[in-house]
């Protein structure tokens, strides 16, 4: 697997957030179904991974619409952006998501997954608890649970956010050795993980208090 990497890093109400991106399109495909996109709200980060139903062009097409839809409504709630990305993706392959909204100024993550985008929250602990979004069974743009509700927990300092999509072997989740740059944790997770049956995303998101309040 050829990685593609990105990354970025927020300051804000008391609290820095910074992200690594490590992905790669299952072989021979140019294009990758599997996509992150993070935003900068005012009040913190608000972090999309989206999965296209199967892999290739209309994969990644799936993919970038749904994308499309956060970026023209990252005010809303995680509930109502996958409400809003259903009703656009319809007539496409569809696809799975996990959506997490980092509050920095209450010290809070919303986060609701639909399908099978695994998300998992470290806590920098000598036990190293983790917590694990509540995946409900659906595709964006085809079916959707009858009830969705978003869970809301709290961020601690030092905390580390993994979502993987199904490209990357459910084992990820038992590596904790969390304390490389998010960039370097998540080249090396997919290339330890991936399962070359799919195409791969990993995205590795850490929480640290203090630094200077920006607008």
């Amino acid at each position: 697997m050829t990685a593609v990497l990105n990354g970025g890093r927020i300051q804000r109400h008391g609290g820095v957030i910074t992200w690594g991106i490590a992905g790669s399109p299952l072989a021979p495909e140019n294009q990758s179904g599997d996509l992150c996109v993070v935003w900068s709200p005012s009040l913190g980060a608000l972090v999309a991974v989206v999965d296209g139903a199967g892999h290739g062009s209309e994969a990644a097409e799936a993919a970038r619409l749904a994308a499309g839809v956060v970026d023209s409504y990252t005010h809303e709630s995680p509930v109502a952006l996958v409400l809003r990305c259903h009703e656009r993706l319809r007539g496409t392959r569809g696809a799975a998501m996990t959506l997490a909204s980092l509050n920095l100024l209450d010290k809070t993550m919303t986060w609701i997954g639909i399908g099978n985008v695994e998300a998992v929250l470290y806590r920098a602990t000598e036990e190293r608890d983790s917590e694990r979004v509540l995946l409900r069974a659906g595709v964006v743009g085809y079916r959707l649970p009858a009830r969705l509700k978003a869970e809301v927990v709290p961020l601690q300092d030092q905390d580390t956010l993994i979502i993987a999509t199904d490209g990357v072997r459910p084992e990820f989740a038992e590596d904790l050795s969390l304390d490389a740059d998010p960039n370097i944790l998540a080249s090396r997770l997919l290339s330890q993980y991936g399962n070359h049956r799919d195409d791969a995303l990993v995205v590795v998101v850490k929480y640290q208090q203090g630094g200077d309040v920006d607008a």
